[in-house]
């Protein structure tokens, strides 16, 4: 869905794994000669399993920078106080004249997307209802007390609808126009009523800053919630922000189960939340179509639906 032009996906700077074991084995002895395999590609990272246990991202676009560096100085803080395993950076590969960018590893967190772990939504409530947990440890008012000055305030404004709501009708256009999704009156609803809203006022609190289905992992046999990976958006900002994937990745009863965990949520954050679902699964949609990824996309389409459903 590229169009043939760059795509916000586009890596500036790629590593294979060839490459990524050579990097890793001379930055860090202990690990030379260990298996190297490619598991993953994100936006922002590439991914690999080293050994059989560790994760190393490297970078693939400079945007994402800040963000590592944020996720190597907060994470290790951060994990203790969380219900749920998180990454936790244990090697640090500073920037180099074989790569200018720096990378890290982390023990690797079990579990798979919910987004390609295939559960059905009514078979979605126990790993609802782990994130709610997780996410009220999170958004506790003491843990973003002692990091506030490290976290930049929701510098994607993903909390304000007047801003997502416009990038989420311009992602569903062309996934309409590639005949990819069939406009839902009642999308278009909730972008209109979100866009009245303004600025949040309430206070900020820790956010994950992207949550959506790649970044949750679950346990594909028990349904339970294994892991939330990715922090590379990490940031102070309202909670609708992480609560967007309440509306995008659950529905029915595995969503009162989350919200039952995590505490009671207003109209105009719900509100908030919802619009951000819908731009995220747009923007998840339009990648998966753009490069292949069937799974993906039959799991976006369905948040869309979920975002605007009761």
């Amino acid at each position: 869905m590229s169009g043939g032009g760059a795509t916000a996906w586009e890596a500036e700077r790629t590593v294979s794994a060839e490459r990524a074991a050579d990097l890793i084995g001379a930055r860090f002895p202990r690990l030379r000669g260990a298996t190297v395999e490619a598991l993953a590609t994100g936006w922002d990272n590439t991914v690999f399993l080293v050994g059989g246990e560790w994760i190393f991202r490297f970078p693939r676009r400079s945007v994402a920078l800040p963000g590592v560096r944020r996720e190597l100085a907060v994470l290790p803080r951060l994990a203790p106080r969380l219900p749920l395993p998180v990454p936790v950076p244990e090697f640090a590969g500073p920037p180099s004249p074989e790569f200018p960018w720096p990378f890290w590893g982390a023990r690797r967190v079990p579990g798979r997307e919910l987004a390609e772990a295939g559960l059905p939504d009514g078979a979605r409530t126990a790993a609802a209802a782990g994130l709610g947990a997780f996410l009220r440890a999170l958004h506790d008012p003491g843990l973003v007390s002692g990091l506030e000055g490290e976290l930049p305030r929701d510098p994607l404004s993903r909390a304000e609808p007047s801003v997502r709501a416009p990038m989420a009708r311009e992602r569903l256009a062309r996934l309409a126009a590639a005949g990819v999704w069939a406009p839902d009156p009642a999308v278009e609803r909730l972008l209109r009523d979100g866009e009245r809203l303004g600025t949040p006022t309430a206070p900020v609190v820790v956010s994950h800053g992207d949550l959506h289905i790649r970044h949750l992992l679950v346990d594909p046999e028990s349904g339970e919630a294994a892991g939330v990976i990715d922090w590379g958006d990490l940031c102070a900002a309202d909670p609708a922000v992480d609560l967007s994937l309440a509306y995008g990745g659950f529905a029915g009863p595995a969503r009162t189960a989350l919200l039952s965990a995590y505490g009671p949520v207003g109209a105009e954050r719900e509100l908030r939340a919802r619009v951000l679902a819908v731009f995220l699964c747009a923007a998840l949609a339009e990648y998966a179509a753009d490069t292949g990824r069937e799974r993906l996309l039959a799991e976006a389409l369905a948040g869309l639906g979920r975002a605007v459903a009761d």
